[in-house]
């Protein structure tokens, strides 16, 4: 059956246990999560999670990527904790519906395609990176007010952490039926409970009670200068969210062998983030953790997600007094699992093997995204050095085939694209003193990709000029010519008119 208005595909099996379950876990493991980052930036938490259901109902629904888990992320809140600071949470909620609406028209422009231009070695960088931050994260729950915990507070975490990490090892090798992750949680709940062991719970962290998400018109004044205050903000939030999400729409595309929508996936997390500015949630944007949380479950429909969003709201409005009583240390153990599940161990085992450019560029990444904790910094540097690498090595690949026809006439048969990065190279294979009258240069296995080049040319044709030589161009395939058409009031070459030859340009 088609899919009915292109929300559900209905031909795709489900299966509803895993589904339901793996919601439920994801539930559990975003809770803390939600509330940890919302205490963080100064904010109420409910406002933690009430971004926790809306953004994972939405993007459940509407997004690009089933199986995909969103949420009140930490990526995306730790942009505007200064913008808390400063100016209160009114202006917060104002940058999250505006960082939607931006994230809405990056997706309707179809620019949520350039996340292909991330290259590998930034994947693994950004994936190792996160995979530390998860880690690091949940070291954080054995510390207290003054320190680090000490005595019988440690040993029971620390054993209630251990127990909950060879719980999550040791049960998919006898059974399969459900996810180790909430099985996980439901023993270490029912130790602490039945022995009334002493340990930190969700109660200790916040409050989870509340209502329904209340409508809320951000009070902020309608003017250009609150514009300026929060466009910064909601501009970095956007982005940050995206290039969280998109990478994550990729690792799923990879460990599922499907292929997500990402500007789908922009629209959706962009209305998601709307309806947080509007509706007291602190935004956010895909979790890499709880996603995998989701995976490693089995679900890989829609249906996780929407049950995951519920049982927040749910946990909300009912559940509260039973959820405060979940043990910290369950949903630390299964966040350090999540955390070595995340790890790219494939990128140790090929160091050896990679291109030294490649182990460079993936390391900075990885340092970046654990020391600053940006995640689009981290990527777009990566993504910058690794252009910067391909230039330079194509570049030295720019070589010419020089030889004197019957006539008299020198030919320079040209191999590699002439772009700003050979330029150099270029002008270097051309004697100009030593050519005869007429030279030809032939670009059947090259083309002419930049207004460098296009320069590189204008300025070869003077210097044969001045030696009262003649230069032509030949085999220039169609876009090369439609540059030069384009650049023909600023510079002057010689084209010889040849056969139409369908030269390759991509």
């Amino acid at each position: 059956m088609k899919a009915y208005f292109n929300l559900f595909d209905f031909s795709q099996k489900v299966n509803y246990k895993n589904e339901i379950l793996a919601g439920l876990t994801v539930a559990m493991t975003m809770m803390p999560e939600s509330l940890s980052f919302a205490i963080l930036a100064g904010l109420p938490p409910l406002v933690g999670l009430y971004a926790a259901f809306m953004m994972g109902l939405v993007a459940s629904v509407f997004g690009g990527r089933p199986g995909l888990i969103s949420g009140g992320a930490g990526a995306t809140v730790v942009v505007l904790i200064a913008l808390m600071k400063s100016n209160g949470i009114e202006f917060v909620f104002a940058a999250v519906a505006l960082a939607g609406l931006i994230q809405i028209i990056i997706g309707l422009f179809k620019l949520g395609k350039f996340i292909r231009l991330v290259p590998q070695p930034v994947m693994y960088g950004f994936v190792n990176g996160l995979a530390v931050i998860i880690f690091m994260a949940q070291l954080e729950q054995f510390k207290t007010g003054s320190g680090w915990l000490s005595g019988n507070s440690l040993y029971i975490m620390a054993g209630l952490v251990l127990l909950t990490i060879a719980i999550v090892i040791i049960l998919p090798r006898i059974t399969k039926a459900v996810p180790p992750s909430l099985v996980a949680i439901i023993v270490i709940f029912a130790l602490v409970f039945v022995f009334n062991i002493d340990t930190k719970t969700v109660k200790d962290i916040a409050s989870v009670s509340g209502g329904f998400p209340p409508f809320h018109i951000p009070a902020v004044p309608l003017n250009l200068a609150t514009l300026q205050i929060i466009f910064p903000y909601a501009l970095i939030m956007a982005g940050v969210g995206l290039t969280e999400g998109l990478l994550t729409v990729n690792l799923v595309d990879e460990i599922t062998g499907t292929r997500g929508n990402s500007n789908r996936e922009c629209i959706a997390q962009g209305s998601a983030n709307i309806f947080n500015g509007f509706f007291f949630g602190m935004g956010g944007c895909p979790m890499i953790a709880q996603t995998l949380v989701n995976l490693s479950a089995g679900a890989r429909a829609r249906l996780s997600g929407i049950i995951a969003a519920l049982t927040i709201l749910l946990i909300i409005l009912f559940g509260a007094p039973v959820i405060e009583l979940v043990p910290i240390a369950a949903l630390t153990g299964v966040m350090i699992m999540v955390a070595i599940g995340t790890f790219e161990w494939a990128s140790f085992r090929i160091i050896n093997k990679m291109p030294k450019q490649d182990i460079f560029v993936g390391m900075l990444v990885a340092l970046i995204t654990i020391y600053l904790h940006n995640l689009a910094l981290a990527v777009l540097i990566g993504v910058i050095i690794s252009a910067l690498v391909f230039a330079w090595e194509s570049a030295k690949r720019i070589r010419a085939k020089k030889y004197v026809d019957a006539n008299g006439v020198k030919h320079y048969e040209i191999y590699g694209p002439l772009f700003f990065g050979s330029v150099t190279a270029f002008h270097e294979k051309f004697d100009v003193t030593g050519d005869p009258k007429e030279v030809i240069i032939d670009f059947k296995d090259s083309r002419v990709a930049d207004m460098s080049g296009i320069e590189a040319l204008n300025k070869l044709t003077e210097r044969y000029a001045r030696e009262g030589k003649k230069l032509h161009l030949r085999h220039l395939s169609d876009d090369c010519r439609t540059l030069l058409k384009n650049a023909e009031s600023v510079i002057e070459v010689n084209i010889l008119e040849d056969p139409h030859y369908k030269v390759a340009i991509e």
